[in-house]
C-alpha cells in the first residue's frame, strides 16, 4: 500500500455553486481545512476581489470585462489575493496566544485525533512553564493551512467571441479559467469535474508548475472528480501520456450530491469504492509506467517511485459512521462534507432568508430537476428566489432569462452565435417553433415545460453571496443543495459541525435518515422510474438494451450490499438489510412499456 497524505483534518469542503465557496478558504483554511473555490464566474470573482480588497486594505485595480485576456487575468488576481490572505491570517494565528478564545487555541480544539492533537493536550497538562512555552512553541511550527484548491466543470467551455469572430482556443472559458490558476501563485490543486476535455488537459502541460520539482512535488497538482474506476484510469491515462500526474481522485456519488448530477448506468458508489480499494495500486503502476515513458519522450528523468495519489469520496455523507466507514474500510484519505455546511454561515455564501428556507426543507422542497442548460440534472431548492423568479417570468408571458453573463451557451439551432436554453431569446423562439406543431394539449404541456424549465444558473447561483455582503440587492438566488439538507436543520457554527463530522455531536434532525449508500440506491430507482416513463411516453432517446444494462447494474450492487452489509455496517444493519430488500421489490416492479407508434 501507498503512504497516505496527512492533512490537519480528514475532510474537506468540494465545490458548491459558483458563490457558495468562492471565499471559504478566508474563513476555514487558517484552522487546517482545505476548501474548493469556482472558477466560472469571473464577473462574480471580479466583484469578490474589490470586496476583499475594500475588507482588507489591500489595493485595488479593477480589470475591466473587455480588458486583454481579461477572464484569465482576473482569477490569477483573486486567487493570488486569496493566497497573501490567508498568509496573513495563518502568521497571525501563529503568534496569539495559547488562551481560551484564542485563534490558536480554536485550531488545535477543532482537530480530530491526531499527532497534533496529542501534543496539544500534552501542552495543556504540562505545569512547568518552561518545557509548557517549549511545546508551544513545537505547536506553532505544526499549524498547516488548508489548501486553496480551484474547480473547473470542464463541460463549461464557451467559446470567446469579439467582433463577431472567434477568439482562438486558448480563450475558451475553461482554457482561460486553467491559465488564471497556472499563473497565480497558490500551491494547489486543481479540480476537473464533468468528464474529460481533451483540448483543456493537453493544455495544462503548457505550464511548468504541474511537473514535478526538485522535492518532486508538482507546485501545482490535478484532481479529477470521477463516477467510477473506469473514467479515472481513461483520465489517468490520457493525462500520464503528456507528462501531466493526477495527485488525486475524487469519487463522487453520481446522485447522492450536490449541484448537477452526472448519474452513472446503475453503479453505485460502494461497488465503486470497493474496485478502487482493490485496484489502486494496479492503477497507480499502470498510470506511473506511462508517465515515466512520457517523461522520457520529453527529455526529463523518470521517476523511481509513484508521486503521492489521494483517494478521496464525496457525496451524501450524514454522520460520523459513514464518514469513518470510508476512512477506514474504503482506505480513502479524506471526505468531502459540503450541503450540511450550507447550515453553517461563517463558512458558505447563504443570504438570511434562504438560510431560513433551507434549514425548514423537506424531502418535498429538494428535488432532481431540469433546471440546469447543460441537459443534466441539477438538484434545486423548490422555493428558492432563482426558481420563483422563473416562475414569475412565466406567468408574465416572458419566460427565459436575459443572460447576463452566458457562459453555458451552446446552442445554435436558431441563432448563429451560441445561446444559452435558459435565454429568453432561445425559449421564445423555441416556443414559437413548438406552436406551429400539431400534437395534443397534453403533449404540447409536456414539451412546453421542459423548455422553460430551464433557469440562469451561471448567474443565480452566486445570488447568495451577492446577497450576503451587499453587492447586488436584487439578487435573486439558485441554491444547488443536495438532498441531504433534508436531514439538517440547525444552524451551525463551524465547532459544531465539525464535531459532528467527528462524531463529538450530532446535528441530525431526521432521526428516520437512511444509510447513504440506501439513499443513493433509491435515488437511482428514482431515477430509473422516470426514464422508463419518458420511455413509454416516446420522450426518451434511450434504448431497451440501456435499461437492461442498467437494472442489472443495480441489482448487482443490491448483492455487494448485502454481503458488505454483514462485514461492515455494525449500527442499524438489519434496517440497513430490510432497506435493501425493500428497494429491490421497488426495482423489479420498473418495467419498460413500448413506445408508441406513430400515426402515418
Amino acid at each position: 500500500m501507498y503512504a497516505r497524505n496527512q492533512d490537519p483534518h480528514t475532510f474537506h469542503i468540494p465545490v458548491m455553486g459558483t458563490g457558495f465557496t468562492i471565499d471559504t478558504p478566508l474563513k476555514v483554511g487558517k484552522y487546517g481545512i482545505s476548501s474548493v473555490v469556482s472558477l466560472v464566474d469571473d464577473t462574480l470573482i471580479e466583484q469578490m476581489r474589490k470586496f476583499h480588497c475594500g475588507k482588507s486594505g489591500e489595493p485595488y485595480q479593477a480589470i475591466a470585462n473587455n480588458d486583454e485576456d481579461a477572464r484569465a487575468r482576473r482569477i490569477t488576481a483573486y486567487l493570488n489575493l486569496l493566497d497573501l490572505l490567508l498568509g496573513h491570517q495563518v502568521t497571525a494565528l501563529r503568534a496569539s496566544p495559547f488562551e481560551k478564545g484564542s485563534e490558536i487555541t480554536r485550531y488545535f480544539d477543532l482537530l480530530p485525533d491526531c499527532q497534533a492533537k496529542t501534543v496539544y493536550k500534552d501542552m495543556l497538562s504540562t505545569a512547568d512553564e518552561k518545557a509548557r512555552s517549549t511545546k508551544q512553541n513545537d505547536l506553532r511550527k505544526m499549524v498547516t493551512p488548508g489548501k486553496i484548491d480551484v474547480n473547473i466543470m470542464t463541460k463549461l467551455d464557451r467559446a470567446i467571441y469579439k467582433n463577431g469572430e472567434k477568439l482562438p482556443l486558448e480563450f475558451n472559458d475553461s482554457m482561460a479559467a486553467l491559465r488564471g490558476f497556472a499563473k497565480s501563485t497558490l500551491s494547489s490543486s486543481i479540480i476537473f469535474s464533468a468528464g474529460m476535455n481533451q483540448h483543456l488537459y493537453t493544455y495544462a502541460a503548457n505550464f511548468p508548475d504541474f511537473f514535478p520539482n526538485a522535492d518532486l512535488a508538482p507546485r501545482k497538482k490535478i484532481t479529477l472528480k470521477v463516477s467510477d474506476f473506469r473514467s479515472a484510469l481513461i483520465q489517468g491515462k490520457f493525462l500520464a501520456k503528456r507528462g501531466l500526474w493526477v495527485s488525486e481522485f475524487r469519487i463522487e456519488s453520481g446522485l447522492n450530491c450536490g449541484g448537477h448530477a452526472f448519474a452513472t448506468k446503475g453503479y453505485l458508489m460502494g461497488p465503486i469504492l470497493e474496485e478502487f480499494k482493490q485496484k489502486r495500486d494496479e492503477l497507480i503502476e499502470t498510470l506511473h509506467s506511462m508517465y515515466n515513458a512520457s517523461r522520457v519522450n520529453l527529455k526529463l528523468v523518470p521517476l523511481e517511485k509513484p508521486l503521492d495519489v489521494r483517494i478521496t469520496a464525496q457525496g451524501g455523507i450524514g454522520t460520523f459512521e459513514e464518514d469513518q466507514l470510508l476512512l477506514n474500510y474504503y482506505e480513502i484519505e479524506s471526505t468531502g462534507w459540503a450541503t450540511p455546511f450550507l447550515l453553517v454561515p461563517e463558512v458558505t455564501n447563504v443570504d438570511k432568508e434562504h438560510l431560513a428556507r433551507l434549514s425548514a426543507a423537506t424531502e418535498k422542497e429538494v428535488y432532481l430537476s431540469e433546471s440546469s442548460p447543460l441537459g443534466v440534472p441539477f438538484w434545486n431548492l423548490r422555493n428558492s428566489g432563482s426558481e420563483e423568479a422563473r416562475r414569475e417570468r412565466i406567468l408574465a408571458g416572458k419566460p427565459g432569462s436575459a443572460c447576463p453573463k452566458g457562459h453555458l451557451v451552446s446552442n445554435t439551432e436558431f441563432t448563429k452565435t451560441p445561446v444559452c436554453l435558459a435565454a429568453r431569446i432561445y425559449q421564445q423562439l423555441k416556443l414559437d417553433e413548438l406552436r406551429k406543431k400539431i400534437m395534443s394539449k397534453e403533449e404540447s404541456f409536456v414539451r412546453e415545460a421542459k423548455i422553460v424549465v430551464k433557469s440562469c444558473i451561471c448567474h443565480d447561483l452566486g445570488g447568495g453571496v451577492r446577497l450576503k455582503n451587499g453587492i447586488d440587492t436584487d439578487s435573486t438566488p439558485a441554491i444547488c443543495c443536495g438532498p441531504n439538507i433534508a436531514n439538517f436543520s440547525k444552524i451551525a457554527s463551524l465547532e459544531e459541525m465539525i464535531n459532528h463530522i467527528y462524531g463529538r455531536a450530532n446535528l441530525l434532525t431526521n432521526h428516520e435518515r437512511v444509510h447513504m449508500f440506501i439513499q443513493e440506491l433509491k435515488l437511482y430507482i428514482e431515477h430509473l422510474r422516470k426514464e422508463a416513463e419518458e420511455f413509454s411516453q416516446g420522450l426518451a432517446t434511450k434504448t431497451p438494451k440501456y435499461f437492461d444494462e442498467f437494472k442489472e447494474n443495480l441489482l448487482a450492487g443490491i448483492e455487494y450490499y448485502r454481503t458488505f452489509a454483514k462485514q461492515a455496517v455494525a449500527e442499524k444493519r438489519e434496517r440497513f438489510l430490510t432497506d435493501l430488500a425493500i428497494l429491490q421489490k421497488q426495482l423489479e416492479l420498473i418495467k419498460l412499456v413500448p413506445q408508441p407508434v406513430p400515426v402515418a
